[in-house]
């Protein structure tokens, strides 16, 4: 039975938090075999990274789902000895070291080339491999702050504002998984392998918006106006008289009508600047005034209903919990159990996306370190066992 689109494809993860397991995780939803790459002592990085439950951490479950575990030490010139074995039966190499780390560690592109000219090699860095800041540590922190992000977000008379999650890691991860699939087809137009040079800082400025094309032709530069929008209004966060909160958007003009006359003021319609976004923009504060005192008298529960009877645009500002509670997201499998070989059954993101003809699935959770060196290093590389018992005497694999 295929597990998705890319069953066959067999990739190497060598990164670490986060974009780079991301782009892999993506990949493996879709049945690719991925191979993670761990060092065989320390472990990967996400292994420590978040929330744990009696020493195991939760993230790893989701991040490293549908990959196998190898501990090997690439840095060890037995280890990339073995590495270089994996590079040749693999597809594609998702890799986020510091620019001419692999090279030192004699694992370069050309190195990868010349015993796989078909090996596709990701490699994801703050700023490229190339160009007056590529040898600095990235992270996506500084993506965030350099790409206009933090510029942006915030109150008005606020400092600028970093999301508390990995939104330019997450943004590179599933960039780049779409850039490996482009890589992957034009090798089956070349027959060679591409070498994608992926940034965090370039997908979270394309998310950011056309800011440096409206500096260059106008001059001017966006600036922070909390939850407020320049291209339409309302469009606000709303406390509820529960203590709840919703959010409302009013893109499209129909939308704006419907509910300025649902939260009776109607009046406003017939302005002559209520027929543009950009100057109902200019008049936020009256019609937040309007659309905050109709939403404050009543429940959560009652705005989204009167929301949605009148066609209106408006959700709920969801915690993880609510998310776990919604009928929406349970009905279509947003959220899905896996039984796990530690914890039992575990709640966590599906695959991305549903197709009809060949989709994905999560087959297993995170695994423990090293749980397939054998299975990989002495079946699939016909490794003998004398050689593998000395490699892990030695600490080179796990």
């Amino acid at each position: 039975m295929e597990d998705g689109p890319l069953t066959g494809l067999r990739v190497l993860d060598v990164s670490t938090i986060l974009a780079g397991p991301l782009c892999c995780q993506i990949l493996g939803d879709q049945g690719a075999d991925v191979i993670k790459i761990e060092h065989p002592v320390a472990g990967d990085g996400m292994r420590g990274h978040g929330p744990s439950k009696e020493g195991v951490a939760l993230w790893w479950k989701e991040i490293s789902r549908n990959k196998r575990t190898v501990g090997l030490s690439l840095s060890d010139p037995a280890g990339a000895e073995v590495f270089l074995r994996l590079a040749e039966t693999a597809d594609v190499l998702v890799e986020n070291f510091r620019p001419g780390t692999l090279e030192r560690w004699g694992l370069g592109p050309d190195v990868l080339h010349r015993i796989n000219p078909r090996l596709v090699i990701v490699r994801i860095t703050g700023f490229g491999q190339q160009g007056p800041y590529a040898a600095r540590p990235g992270f996506g922190t500084l993506a965030e702050v350099m790409s206009g992000f933090a510029h942006l977000t915030g109150e008005a008379d606020g400092p600028p504002t970093l999301p508390a999650f990995g939104l330019a890691d997450s943004i590179c991860g599933i960039a780049a998984s779409s850039a490996t699939m482009m890589a992957l087809w034009s090798r089956e137009k070349s027959g060679r392998g591409e070498i994608v040079d992926m940034s965090l800082l370039e997908p979270i400025m394309t998310a950011v918006g056309p800011g440096p094309t409206v500096y260059d032709q106008l001059g001017t530069v966006g600036r922070r106006q909390g939850n407020r929008s320049a291209n339409n209004a309302p469009r606000n966060a709303y406390r509820c008289q529960d203590g709840g909160w919703v959010a409302i958007s009013t893109s499209a003009q129909s939308i704006a009508e419907r509910v300025m006359t649902l939260v009776g003021h109607p009046e406003v319609i017939a302005e002559p600047w209520f027929a543009s976004g950009r100057e109902r923009a200019e008049h936020a504060e009256l019609l937040d005034s309007y659309v905050g005192s109709w939403i404050a008298a009543r429940t959560r529960d009652e705005v989204i209903r009167e929301f949605e009877r009148v066609g209106a645009a408006a959700a709920p500002v969801y915690s993880a919990r609510d998310l776990t509670e919604d009928p929406h997201v349970r009905a279509t499998e947003m959220l899905t159990r896996v039984e796990d070989d530690e914890l039992g059954p575990v709640l966590m993101h599906n695959v991305m996306w549903r197709m009809s003809g060949a989709p994905g699935r999560i087959r297993f959770t995170g695994r423990r370190l090293g749980a397939d060196t054998d299975e990989i290093l002495l079946h699939e590389l016909g490794l003998d066992a004398e050689t593998v018992a000395d490699l892990r005497a030695k600490r080179v694999i796990a």
